[in-house]
């Protein structure tokens, strides 16, 4: 017995489609007018990179969340809910929020985790070619930099 998929609104002329044979081929079904979840996902997060970018110079300052200064989860917070997507407000817990993906499978936007013990304790925003954005330390301001240690996790903002 074959699964019967019947979307009167797009397949009105073709009749009804078997979801076995679309599976068999390959085939999507996607609802005009709207954007895969990957695809969105992935727009969000170029988003919070750029906005992170923009930030560029604004000083460090412990709990902060921007728009003028920030620590390193508070710019990812901040990044974030301006790109549209809400994270928890501390490393290890927007580190537990996220979906764990390895340094293989990494794209730009995925949060980066400094840890250590098993504790995150540090995070920036990956954008690419081995490099974050972050808000370093006291003294310091948001700025591009190179990962400077394997020791690293990553995770995805779902």
């Amino acid at each position: 017995m074959t699964a019967q998929v019947h979307v009167p609104s797009l397949f009105s002329r073709a009749g009804t489609v078997s979801a076995l044979t679309l599976a068999a081929v390959g085939g999507s079904l996607v609802v005009p007018g709207t954007v895969p979840d990957a695809h969105a996902a992935s727009a969000i997060a170029t988003r919070a990179v750029n906005i992170a970018a923009s930030k560029a110079g604004a000083p460090y300052h412990w709990g902060g969340t921007g728009p003028r200064s920030f620590d390193c989860s508070g710019l990812a917070v901040y990044s974030y809910k301006k790109a549209g997507k809400s994270l928890p407000r501390t490393t290890q817990q927007q580190y537990n929020a996220s979906k764990h993906v390895s340094a293989a499978t990494r794209r730009k936007g995925d949060l980066v985790f400094f840890h250590s013990g098993g504790y995150a304790y540090h995070v920036g925003i990956y954008a690419g070619h081995g490099r974050i954005w972050h808000a370093p330390k006291t003294g310091s301001s948001v700025r591009l930099e190179h990962i400077w240690t394997k020791q690293v996790w990553y995770g995805r903002v779902a």
